[in-house]
């Protein structure tokens, strides 16, 4: 792969994600803010198609950044969860 078609892989995955977040921003109206770990793992996953020539380098960056959304999405639950568990016992009282 040459550089000039990473960089054209690159350019359409940056506007895909564009009219992504147009597209379901226009759907919820609820501020959501990235965390910090969901940034990074995003960051790693750009770096590694960036760095695809390199197999070795793209997909380690690649696997980190896929783990790191995975354990970002299993944090993110958990604290749902608990959240939803604390309403529902502020609602109908502690038993």
């Amino acid at each position: 792969m040459t550089l000039a078609n990473a960089t054209i892989i690159f350019a359409l995955l940056i506007l895909l994600a564009i009219v992504a977040m147009l597209f379901l921003g226009s759907r919820f109206k609820r501020n959501k803010t990235l965390s910090p770990l969901t940034g990074l793992a995003l960051a790693l996953i750009v770096a590694g198609i960036f760095f695809g020539d390199n197999r070795m380098l793209g997909f380690s960056l690649l696997g980190a950044g896929i783990i790191l959304a995975v354990s970002d999405i299993m944090i993110k639950a958990r604290n749902n969860r608990n959240a939803e568990k604390d309403r529902q016992q502020a609602a109908f009282g502690k038993r």
